[in-house]
C-alpha cells in the first residue's frame, strides 16, 4: 500500500515512511546538528573583515617600505597578527565541522 499524497509526488511504502520518520526523530534530538543548521559556517562579517584587514595590512607594509615610514611599519606590525588570527578563525570553521562529521558514526 503506497501513499500518493506525498507533497513531492513520491510514492513510499509504509516501511519506508516509518524509516524516514525514525530518522527525522533522531535528527531532531541532535542538538549539535540543530545549532549548526541555525549557524552554518563562519559569520558573514568574518570574511569581509579578513579581506579588509589584509588590504589595509598590505597597504601599510608597502607604504612603510617605500616611504621608509616607521609609523606605517609599526601599524602594520600591530595589524598583521589580528589579520592572521581572524584568517585562521575563518579557515577553522569548515575544517572543524568536517572533523566532527568524520568522528560521528
Amino acid at each position: 500500500m503506497e501513499n500518493r499524497n506525498d507533497p513531492d509526488d513520491v510514492a513510499l511504502a509504509s516501511h519506508e515512511r516509518l524509516t524516514l520518520l525514525l530518522i527525522e526523530a533522531e535528527l531532531r534530538q541532535d542538538r549539535h546538528l540543530a545549532r549548526r543548521m541555525r549557524h552554518p559556517g563562519s559569520p558573514p562579517w568574518l570574511s569581509l573583515s579578513v579581506a579588509a584587514l589584509t588590504c589595509a595590512s598590505l597597504l601599510l607594509l608597502v607604504t612603510g617600505i617605500l616611504a621608509t615610514n616607521l609609523v606605517a611599519l609599526w601599524c602594520f606590525a600591530a595589524l598583521w597578527p589580528v589579520t592572521l588570527l581572524l584568517a585562521f578563525r575563518l579557515l577553522r570553521h569548515p575544517s572543524r565541522a568536517e572533523d566532527r562529521s568524520r568522528s560521528r558514526p
